[in-house]
């Protein structure tokens, strides 16, 4: 699954742990989502798009291969 979250990151100058305060996880989880190790749950995902003011959808993205 692709993200855009490191972009959204960027856009708002934050860091992986201020993120993952923001939505009670570890740095570590922000990393592995980044990087497609790991496919947050839906819950997660929400409260990441609430965090940026967004859609999942804006921030998430099946590929052909999920």
């Amino acid at each position: 699954m692709k993200n855009t979250i490191k972009v959204e990151r960027a856009k708002l100058s934050i860091t992986q742990t201020e993120l993952a305060q923001q939505v009670n996880v570890s740095k570590q989880t922000i990393h592995s989502i980044e990087t497609g190790r790991f496919v947050p749950s839906t819950l997660l995902a929400m409260k990441i798009a609430r965090f940026f003011k967004t859609r999942v959808e804006d921030i998430f993205e099946l590929e052909p291969t999920d």
